[in-house]
């Protein structure tokens, strides 16, 4: 078979499974629902793995599939380029989309939304497909926006709880802001180059390496430092970067398969996978290589902070994954490309292991997240528990773990980059580590260790409404959750042990990805000192980062379940600081006055006095009260009788009289 005819069946599997289970899951049923979605992201698995295969073995695509606009010298088209980028990041969004699908057949399996959320997931993959086999910008940002569409679906799933509605809107409104900037990217790129496609944009970027573009009067800016910043503005919206961050953690009102869909492997994963494809442009313009690196770097360590503080299962896994983000645009940002795909991989695998965990404890406790309100449940969750532990340890940086291979990398990368701020970035990258681990044990210390602090008889929940999950009180000890929830953990927890070590080779020094991602310097000196992955275990033992996470493993462990009544101690003298880490550095409070109370008061003021004021009180009755004084004044003429008349035509002959001698005179 064909490249062209694996690319169209890995692209639109997903889609033909969504509109299937969309118009007919209604009526043929759940078992047809998950059936038909379940296979059609398998089909897109399998054509994904046998385009990995070609393209390894020297085949290339860069075609057009379907021209939509012809133009006076242009031309916009639906296309694919499928490269040793593109198949890569192909391979990983459908496996872990398909483990997904299947964890959800017993995650939703009392959800009256069903076969709707079998219709969305299956969306989402098709949208993100689309995305990263995109061959030029107007393909990308139509799969940009659609996996923000349906990413608005799919946290608002349960749309009568009100906090679900308000985090999709917040994700949605956030994400405008920095697609914003990404369309403005991609319009100076058409202005500049007079077409969208990858190619001809990559191929002649060098010639407008010195060209300027003042866009304040007097003050001259590189023109592609401006195309890339722009880029990457839509990347901090996307991949969640600060200040852009904010929606993320909300996110979190959606069912947890989602969670571990959009976190995971696609929609955040977009905005790294966009800087990696734009390497060519990026690598000309060094300002934006430092902003890249500075917004990574600050992300990464104090959003890692956030989740020390958090109780809610899901949010310190949220925070997590902003961590990581992080970590993958600090790679971006000194030019180790390779690195941050590798990152992208591996934190897929684990961090997809996390919230699929995270949810089977969630079922297992009836939809509790607090983790102040579970404790010892390895023993009742053994599965759970084991796999769960393989994501924190890949999650914290322990070798021989996947998460170790890709995140030391990025640690080694940052020191030997020479990109304006890369010391800043590699300071809180070592100091990021420990807090890493920090946060992942202090999770599986609390969850699964110590006393049971979980309700046997007597738990309730909330009311739900017909479109939230039921589920009875809990009435006997949690157990295990079904094979549909274990074995998807299982199958990613495997390669969030051994992908690292057996992919580090290949991927980053091996020529993985040959001419889809500049060649950089920062890569060739990691080269000369990478001799496999067993002596950078070994060698790892030397350097800060390895001893800082195992560190932060005791810490937990000290912390959690030797002296668990610390904790409490530490935040009362912490003060004021672990205030400011509760409330999430004040962000959302400033955006709620700022943004949000700002944008109410604009439209108040608007409406007081632009619409009731100008437009209805002047313009509309204004006029309506000098017509109805004009016809008083007017009445008051027409009085009946002749001699007024006579009087007012005597007084007009006068006045015309009078007039006209004025006239005569002068």
């Amino acid at each position: 078979m064909d490249l062209m005819t694996l690319a169209c069946i890995a692209a639109f599997a997903p889609l033909a499974g969504s509109i299937l289970a969309g118009f007919l899951g209604w009526k043929l049923g759940r078992t047809f629902a998950h059936s038909v979605t379940i296979l059609s992201v398998a089909i897109s698995f399998a054509a994904s793995v046998a385009a990995l295969l070609q393209v390894r073995g020297g085949a290339h695509l860069d075609s057009a599939v379907y021209t939509w606009i012809v133009g006076d010298g242009f031309q916009m088209h639906v296309g694919f380029l499928v490269d040793r980028l593109t198949v890569t990041m192909m391979a990983v969004v459908t496996f872990v989309s398909l483990m997904v699908h299947i964890y959800t057949i017993g995650y939703m399996a009392d959800d009256p939304g069903y076969q709707r959320f079998f219709c969305y997931i299956s969306l989402f993959t098709f949208s993100m497909m689309m995305l990263v086999m995109a061959n030029n910008f107007l393909q990308l940002f139509f799969g940009w926006e659609a996996v923000g569409l349906v990413s608005y679906l799919l946290i608002g799933f349960w749309y009568t709880r009100p906090t679900a509605i308000y985090a999709n809107l917040k994700a949605f409104l956030v994400n405008r802001v920095g697609d914003f900037g990404f369309l403005l990217g991609i319009a100076i790129v058409f202005t500049v180059f007079g077409t969208l496609d990858y190619g001809p944009v990559f191929a002649g970027a060098h010639l407008f390496q010195g060209a300027t573009v003042e866009l304040v009067p007097g003050l001259a800016w590189s023109l592609l430092s401006v195309i890339c910043i722009c880029l990457f503005v839509g990347a901090m919206g996307k991949s969640a970067q600060f200040p852009l961050h904010v929606w993320l953690p909300d996110s979190m009102e959606g069912p947890t398969p989602i969670s571990a869909l959009i976190h995971a492997a696609t929609m955040v994963t977009a905005g790294i996978f966009m800087v990696a494809r734009m390497s060519p442009l990026f690598e000309l313009s060094p300002a934006a290589l430092s902003v890249v690196t500075i917004v990574g770097a600050i992300t990464m360590f104090f959003m890692a902070l956030v989740a020390i503080v958090q109780y809610d299962i899901k949010r310190v896994v949220a925070y997590s994954t902003l961590s990581q983000l992080g970590y993958m645009t600090v790679a971006l940002g000194a030019s180790a490309y390779p690195v941050a795909i590798f990152h992208l991989m591996t934190h897929a695998f684990f961090k997809a292991v996390l919230f699929l965990g995270a949810g089977s404890v969630i079922i297992a406790l009836h939809h509790e997240q607090d983790m102040r309100k579970m404790g010892g449940l390895a023993k009742y969750m053994p599965i759970t528990y084991a796999t769960v532990l393989i994501g924190a340890l890949a999650n914290a940086g322990i070798p021989p773990f996947a998460g170790f291979f890709s995140k030391d990398s990025i640690v080694e990368a940052l020191a030997i980059s020479r990109v304006p701020g890369h010391t800043f970035a590699y300071v809180l990258a070592v100091a990021g580590v420990f807090v890493s681990a920090l946060y992942s044990f202090r999770l599986v210390f609390f969850a699964f260790h110590g006393k049971e602090r979980f309700e046997v008889h007597g738990h309730h929940e909330a009311a739900h409404t017909a479109e939230e999950p039921h589920h009875e009180p809990m009435h006997g000890k949690p157990h295990e959750t079904p094979w549909v929830v274990t074995v998807p953990l299982i199958l990613l927890a495997i390669p969030s042990i051994f992908i690292g070590a057996m992919a580090i080779g290949p991927m980053l020094y091996g020529d993985w990805f040959g001419s889809s991602i500049a060649a950089t310097p920062t890569m060739e000196e990691m080269a000369k000192e990478f001799h496999g992955w067993a002596p950078m275990v070994l060698h790892a033992f030397a350097g800060l980062p390895l001893w800082f996470a195992l560190a932060g493993v005791a810490t937990a462990y000290f912390l959690y379940i030797v002296r668990p009544d610390l904790p409490a101690v530490v935040k009362a003298r912490a003060g004021f600081l672990a205030t400011i880490l509760e409330r999430k550095y004040y962000l959302d409070d400033f955006n709620d006055w700022f943004f949000a109370g700002g944008a109410r008061k604009l439209g108040s003021g608007l409406w007081l006095w632009g619409d009731k004021t100008l437009i209805d009180g002047i313009m509309v009755n204004g006029t309506a009260r000098l017509i109805g004084w004009v016809a008083r004044a007017a009445r008051r003429m027409q009085t009946g009788f002749i001699y007024h008349y006579a009087f007012t035509m005597i007084f007009g002959v006068f006045a015309l009289l009078s007039f006209f001698w004025v006239y005569l005179l002068h």
